[in-house]
């Protein structure tokens, strides 16, 4: 569903001592953003995990918002949610509520921007000002001659240097017809992943029965 509940609500809870760990969704212009509604609903499937999705305007083009049961913010949230100073700043805020940040998938162009520090949509503002000892996942997507240009291998490495992990993309079928390297990782493998982050944030918050810093202790 689009993102119905303002802005403030974001703000409400990012004040949450306890409760489920919250995963922010990216996804970018490619094709494999049409598996969103099924990757969101394996991520629910996940013990204590609330959701949400900000979304590049070519992105949109792939999928149905209806079939995807969380709020799903864009660009044009960021700007009408904002008429005066005091108000809250949706990319802020969005940075503030997530426990985990992945996105899947990612396509060369936004990986191009995050690259070198381009922010000038949603979701590369929130990657922007992310805090990056929390973790931010990424799954390259995009054809094959795209994946294999030499600039693709050092943008990549270029956000693992920033401390962000890279789910990698695999040999498949293309829907344009090609066949080699470069399709996003399948959704099981993502969800795996992230299940993987949030078991290890928890046990470490257990492990010093402190509120984690960046990821907060599950309830017992």
């Amino acid at each position: 569903m689009q993102a119905e509940d303002h802005v403030s609500c974001l703000k409400t809870d990012s004040l949450k001592t306890n409760g489920p760990c919250r995963v922010l969704v990216g996804v970018t212009g490619s094709v494999a953003s049409l598996k969103l509604p099924i990757l969101v609903s394996e991520l629910l499937q996940l013990p204590k995990v609330d959701v949400k999705v900000v979304t590049t305007e070519h992105a949109k083009h792939f999928y149905n918002p209806e079939e995807v049961s969380v709020n799903i913010y864009s660009d044009n949230d960021e700007w009408e949610h904002w008429t005066q100073r005091s108000d809250p700043v949706l990319h802020i805020e969005l940075r503030r509520w997530a426990d985990l940040f992945v996105i899947a998938p990612l396509d060369a162009n936004t990986l191009g921007k995050i690259a070198n520090g381009i922010c000038d949509n949603l979701l590369t503002c929130v990657v922007r000002a992310w805090d990056t000892s929390r973790p931010l996942l990424f799954c390259p997507a995009m054809n094959t001659a795209m994946w294999q240009h030499p600039v693709t291998a050092q943008q990549v490495s270029r956000l693992t240097e920033f401390g962000y992990v890279e789910i990698p993309c695999i040999t498949k079928e293309l829907v344009c017809g090609d066949k080699g390297k470069g399709g996003m990782a399948e959704v099981s493998t993502i969800v795996s992943v992230v299940q993987k982050y949030l078991q290890k944030a928890d046990e470490s918050s257990q492990n010093t029965h402190t509120s984690h810093p960046d990821i907060e202790p599950q309830s017992t």
